[in-house]
């Protein structure tokens, strides 16, 4: 087969990335009853996604390197800290979402190729949020 014939067909391009922080928090606008209204713990996950419709060369949409300021952010401002502490909101998965889709349109996505999508914020291997950034 003549590999070159095949021909590629029109679209955009979507790449993701994970992160990882440590930190604890509790929900104080919850019932005191609830769980969740105590203070607790999670292993955080955070997944950014990206797209563009042409590729930068050599071929990415964005340069995974390019995403280590982020990296960074997670790991000064959120790691081993308190959320309800640091963060100026109720530290729930899809508030954070939320800002840290803030964070990276204000401080990477100037930069950097690629458009942000969404931020993915999970709490638990089997519970997540998704912020979806609205087409700007």
């Amino acid at each position: 087969m003549d590999l070159s014939s095949v021909q590629l067909p029109p679209g955009a391009f979507t790449i993701s990335k994970k992160f990882g922080f440590e930190a604890g928090h509790r929900l104080a606008g919850l019932a005191p009853g609830h769980k969740c209204a105590r203070q607790h713990g999670h292993s955080y996950e955070v997944e950014v996604v990206l797209t563009a419709p042409v590729l930068e060369e050599p071929g990415f949409v964005t340069d995974f390197g390019a995403l280590a300021p982020f990296k960074e952010f997670l790991a000064v401002e959120l790691d081993h800290r308190n959320l309800h502490e640091t963060l100026p909101f109720e530290p729930t998965s899809e508030r954070l979402a939320q800002f840290l889709a803030g964070w990276f349109i204000q401080n990477l996505e100037p930069e950097i190729p690629g458009r942000l999508v969404a931020v993915l914020v999970r709490e638990t291997a089997s519970s997540w949020a998704r912020f979806d950034v609205e087409e700007r």
